[in-house]
């Protein structure tokens, strides 16, 4: 006998753990059921790796509201000023949570610790897990979902919601297609410690060689995402801690301090890519693998929970869950903002990593102005703090 359910989700990772808990919150009345294929609780969970995110101060406040957040965590550190600067010129902005009454733009958190949080937490609500386990087969019905784990277990779902990241094999199973194009670098991201403290300040700096952010972390410690050409990441993977430091030093420059010591280095592909419909069929994609960015303004996290966020709307509003006007009011309202953020960071990446001095000029005098005129600041601090506005409410 297949065992019932109002939802079933697809993936525990980040996006995934954070809607099941979401939903059994705001919506107590729901049966729910995440699948996924790794043990949370163990220090190698694929998805809770070395990483840290950000996560703009909209996210925050949502997360507050199911107490899955504590801006005092030990693993988290608030962000209170953004610098954007591009290297070799002289524009340059800076974005201060003062400027706007906030007290911080948002945080960047550790994913291995948040990530088990997130499923400590799930493990005192009635949400179940069918873990270590993952999907098999789908077959839809027309007032449900029938889906066969690889345990031979039988899920039946009035909603599938498919969470299982960009490379997800339920998505192929549920036949939507998803094709992503590969930018021509990829990046190293470390935890770099630095002398004297970071005092809260994130930098987005662009050079000739590609993008790099420092993000403030814990224990004096910046998250670094470096992107350059594939060819590079090799050599610079093989660089011994010291020089590895010291060629960090000199692509950065000062700006962010003196760079003392590097944890653990790895490499990311970097992709740009979107599913050709976010819903189907008794079924809704979320985060990753509904749509996959560049990280380069720490959007990715930010714009999966706000898919988690309408979902919660809607499946409290009248339309009936999975129904057709349910899962394509999912699909109409979460297009802008998607559009919005992929059109955003993709731009700045192609924007900042052309040579041509003509754009150079151009890129300095919009920073620059910017930097003088707040009014121009603002659209990009509500970004960054995620204060974007869905499609039309219910």
């Amino acid at each position: 006998m297949a065992e019932q359910f109002d939802v079933v989700i697809i993936g525990g990772g980040l996006a995934g753990a954070s809607c099941a808990l979401s939903l059994a919150k705001h919506a107590p009345q729901l049966t729910i059921a995440v699948v996924e294929a790794n043990q949370p609780s163990t220090e190698h969970h694929p998805s809770f790796d070395d990483r840290s995110i950000a996560l703009a101060q909209q996210s925050v406040q949502f997360l507050q509201t199911i107490n899955a957040f504590d801006i005092d965590a030990s693993f988290a550190a608030a962000i209170k000023k953004v610098t954007v600067s591009d290297r070799g010129h002289f524009g340059k902005t800076q974005i201060d949570c003062a400027q706007f009454s906030q007290s911080a733009l948002g945080y960047v958190v550790e994913v291995n610790p948040f990530g088990r949080a997130l499923h400590q937490q799930l493990a005192a609500t009635q949400v179940v897990m069918y873990c270590p386990d993952s999907v098999a087969d789908i077959t839809y019905q027309h007032d449900f979902a029938s889906i066969t784990l690889q345990s031979g277990a039988q899920l039946n779902g009035q909603l599938v919601v498919i969470a299982d990241g960009a490379q997800s094999a339920t998505r192929q199973l549920a036949k939507i297609n998803f094709t992503p194009e590969p930018y021509s670098q990829g990046a190293i991201i470390a935890n770099i410690e630095v002398a004297g403290g970071h005092h809260n300040h994130a930098f987005e700096r662009f050079t000739e060689h590609g993008p790099m952010a420092l993000l403030p972390m814990s224990n004096n410690r910046y998250s670094l995402v470096w992107c350059m050409d594939k060819a590079d990441i090799g050599a610079h993977m093989q660089l011994d801690d010291s020089a590895f430091v010291s060629a960090l030093q000199t692509a950065f420059g000062y700006r962010g301090g003196q760079f003392t010591k590097v944890g653990m280095r790895a490499n990311y592909p970097l992709v740009y890519g979107r599913a050709e419909s976010l819903s189907a069929h008794r079924t809704v994609l979320i985060g990753n693998a509904g749509h996959a960015i560049h990280p380069i303004a720490g959007q990715g996290f930010n714009l999966g929970l706000r898919d988690v966020q309408l979902l919660c709307e809607l499946v409290n509003s009248e339309l009936a869950i999975g129904s057709y006007l349910f899962t394509r009011e999912y699909a109409k309202q979460r297009n802008q903002d998607i559009t919005t953020v992929m059109t955003l960071t993709d731009s700045l990446v192609r924007l900042f990593s052309n040579s041509s001095r003509i754009l150079a000029f151009g890129r300095s005098c919009g920073l620059f102005s910017m930097d003088l005129c707040s009014s121009l600041k603002t659209p990009l601090a509500k970004q960054l703090m995620g204060q974007v506005k869905q499609g039309k409410r219910l």
